[in-house]
């Protein structure tokens, strides 16, 4: 189905500007991404938006034609509307021409099949959408089975997260739980729990990594609750040459990546 949306007080216009608020996406189970790339990545992956809102003033380009063919086909809906229209809906001076509406995607433990990758990454109490995007982007970039959110994390279908992720929020499996759900799951199969720490810890070139490798990574200012440190099966260390004491969160994951990896494949 088509239309045109030309009054800023439409329901639907109001509908999509709520999702940019959490609790609105949660209580529909919807989120919005905006961009031709990144809605081209989810096409690619699989995942067609249930409404494509675009631009009057979009210039012509012929991945949005196979994106508006791709709605068609799935009985979408697609929307044409103003500029300043899709500026009110993104929350952003200068939008891109073209924002999509999909379903929220599976976040339950059960949905991961932990022998799909050799590395997976986990994150607690991850508060930056910017970080969690660049730990998505990262576990895409080493092919990674997903991002594991424990806790009380940032949420993954923010308009920042899903900008900063580049599209990995449609390659990489997301999972949500608490440290009490999460822990008791990794018990019941094949699965080594590595984080940085400081405590009793290796250096993290050389480590004995084994896969599936999770990554742990803690949150940005307080790092890993000292039980949960205790509870991984490696504890490596990075050194630190400089004044700093610690990596960015979402760097010192895609450190320990790239190092699991290249153990993991060499």
């Amino acid at each position: 189905m088509r239309r045109e949306i030309t009054g800023f007080s439409n329901p639907t216009v109001k509908y999509l500007r709520s999702l940019r608020e959490k609790k609105y996406r949660k209580a529909a189970g919807k989120f919005l991404t905006e961009g031709l790339r990144l809605l081209t990545d989810a096409r690619e992956c699989g995942h067609v938006p249930e409404m494509l809102v675009m631009s009057a003033a979009r210039d012509p380009h012929p991945l949005l034609d196979e994106l508006e063919a791709a709605v068609d086909a799935a009985g979408g809906e697609i929307i044409e509307t103003s500029p300043e229209i899709l500026s009110k809906i993104t929350g952003k001076d200068n939008p891109q021409g073209v924002v999509g509406l999909f379903a929220e995607l599976d976040t339950s433990l059960a949905s991961l099949d932990r022998s799909a990758s050799p590395i997976w990454l986990v994150a607690q109490a991850l508060r930056d959408p910017g970080n969690l995007g660049t730990m998505l982007r990262t576990g895409d970039a080493v092919g990674a089975g997903g991002l594991i959110l424990i806790d009380d994390c940032a949420d993954p279908f923010s308009v920042e997260a899903v900008r900063a992720s580049m599209g990995a929020v449609f390659t990489q499996r997301i999972a949500r739980a608490s440290w009490d759900e999460f822990l008791p799951w990794l018990r019941s199969g094949k699965g080594q729990l590595v984080a940085a720490s400081l405590r009793d810890a290796v250096p993290y070139r050389g480590a004995p990594y084994q896969a599936p490798c999770f990554i742990l990574v803690g949150n940005e200012s307080r790092g890993l609750p000292a039980e949960y440190e205790l509870a991984c099966d490696l504890r490596v260390t990075m050194p630190m040459r400089g004044r700093a004491d610690s990596l960015n969160a979402a760097v010192a994951g895609a450190v320990l990546a790239y190092e699991v990896l290249d153990a993991l494949e060499g």
